[in-house]
């Protein structure tokens, strides 16, 4: 790459509170610092993947206001300047327009390779060399880029991204991109995993970051409108105060509903056969991690007695289980969970019925 060249940079959104890895996570314990899959942090090993396609002083994070200080030592190498900090959470469109703004003051003619925290990468190798396809992808091309997980099963969790039949001009593993969908009902993925042109959305994308903001001025032009003033705040002694007055004005909204479903600019997918993982609840969990025996996992110490295929996370005391399968067991010092594993997704509704309830203690 030429000295000149445009820089790249990776913009990581860590601002959520991971509600299905209660009571786990909580809001000053969110899921992307918690070492649920080996030594590191999801957030940390996030950012340890980047270095070989994109320097570290070139990562971007941007959390909420209250975990800021919390992610922090998980940030090893990325600059305080490049902390962004949402004032309160609106979704993914407004966090990427204010990281994308950030970055073209750095480089206005710069792309950014966008990735949740909290995601497993199990082939860096090919996680890398897929990245820098988008990145050459997006250079060549006036385009947006993301990238698409081939399916294993009808998932019901994830949405998905259908492809156009194969163009012969593309390299392989890149396709033009059909339609989103969001997540479907059962019935619906299983036809998705049978017709062969359904990936899942990793939720990963790579493009300029003029070209992203151009899309939101004319796909979400309230939103984008409350991110200019932001911007032009920048620098200024009042520039907190203003960030957050402005964005409460903000509308929430996806990335994927505000822009990708209706951009009509050129849209490609890229394969990620990479060994993906959103790592996005218990029973997620349960399935990435090797079993042996009864195919039970343990985090902690347990005791089984005929129980097979069950999750049971407790580390602080001893947990004994007798003649269950398929069931869910979370001790932490101040609360249990157990459930069926097949209803790991609903753990989402507990934090919601804990907020309505005002129990903030368990939050």
């Amino acid at each position: 790459m030429s000295k000149d060249a445009p820089k790249t940079y990776a913009v990581i959104m860590a601002g959520g509170s991971g509600t299905r890895f209660w009571p786990l996570s909580r809001e000053m314990s969110p899921k992307q610092i918690l070492k649920l899959i080996g030594p590191k942090s999801l957030l940390q090993e996030t950012v340890s993947r980047m270095p070989g396609v994109i320097p570290r002083d070139q990562i971007v994070v941007v959390t909420s206001q209250q975990q800021v200080d919390i992610i922090k030592p998980h940030l090893l190498g990325v600059l305080d300047s490049n902390i962004l900090v949402e004032p309160m959470p609106k979704n993914t469109a407004p966090c990427i327009g204010l990281a994308a703004l950030h970055i073209q003051r750095l480089d206005p003619e710069a792309v950014m390779v966008v990735l949740p925290s909290d995601h497993r990468i199990t082939d860096l190798e090919k996680f890398q060399s897929v990245l820098q396809t988008g990145i050459d992808l997006t250079l060549e091309n006036r385009s947006l880029v993301t990238i698409g997980i081939p399916p294993t099963r009808p998932e019901t969790g994830y949405g998905y991204i259908q492809i156009k039949p194969e163009n012969s001009n593309l390299p392989d593993g890149v396709h033009t991109v059909e339609t989103f969908a969001e997540k479907p009902n059962r019935t619906t993925a299983e036809r998705f995993l049978q017709s062969g042109d359904f990936f899942w959305n990793s939720g990963i994308f790579i493009w300029k970051a003029k070209q992203i903001l151009s899309e939101m001025e004319e796909h979400l032009p309230d939103q984008y409108a409350q991110l200019r003033l932001i911007d032009q705040a920048d620098g200024e002694d009042d520039y907190f105060s203003v960030l957050s007055n402005h964005y409460n004005r903000i509308r929430p909204i996806s990335i994927d509903y505000g822009i990708m479903e209706v951009s009509q600019s050129r849209i490609y997918m890229l394969e990620g056969a990479f060994g993906w993982s959103d790592v996005g609840s218990w029973d997620e969990l349960f399935r990435i991690h090797s079993k042996t025996g009864m195919q039970n996992v343990t985090e902690g110490e347990a005791i089984y007695i005929d129980s097979s295929n069950n999750l049971v996370y407790s580390p602080n005391k001893m947990a004994a289980v007798i003649g269950m399968e398929d069931v869910l067991v979370v001790n932490t010092p101040d609360a249990t969970l157990i459930c069926p594993l097949d209803r790991a997704q609903d753990v989402k509704n507990i934090v919601e019925k804990l907020r309505k309830d005002n129990r903030k203690e368990y939050l």
